[in-house]
């Protein structure tokens, strides 16, 4: 059967680093697909990240590039087994150089935190509790 995937394209000022900062927090880096200017790190097996130098991702569009330290060009969430799932990753990406970002959301049924990683793009972590989603 067919599973849809989702790639998601960044750009960013160093491919070496934001390679160490994305295995630090336990994604892989897919070699096939990452060249200097590309890193293609796997987060699951639907959901890619790829993280072009500023030059590359220019190559895709004729918009002006945000700077993601002084613009949010976009929200990322991803999804967490368990609260301190939820924990366990952001505390990892503050760890490896990235930042807190805004204030823990506690719904109960639904928790979660974020962080910027080193260029500024927002990634989102959420647990929600499955009976909710049911209910």
């Amino acid at each position: 059967m067919y599973q849809q995937m989702i790639f998601v394209n960044l750009a960013t000022d160093d491919v070496e680093a934001s390679k160490r900062f994305f295995t630090a927090l336990g994604y892989t880096i897919n070699p096939q697909f990452s060249t200097d200017d590309c890193a293609c790190v796997v987060i699951s097996d639907t959901i890619i990240a790829m993280l072009l130098s500023r030059q590359r991702y220019a190559d895709f569009t004729k918009k002006e590039i945000a700077d993601s330290t002084k613009t949010s060009e976009t929200l990322i969430c991803l999804s967490a087994e368990s609260r301190a799932s939820v924990d366990e990753l952001v505390d990892k990406a503050i760890a490896a150089g990235g930042t807190a970002a805004g204030e823990t959301q506690d719904q109960g049924f639904m928790y979660g935190r974020a962080f910027d990683d080193l260029d500024g793009h927002t990634w989102e972590v959420m647990w929600m509790d499955p009976a909710a989603v049911q209910g």
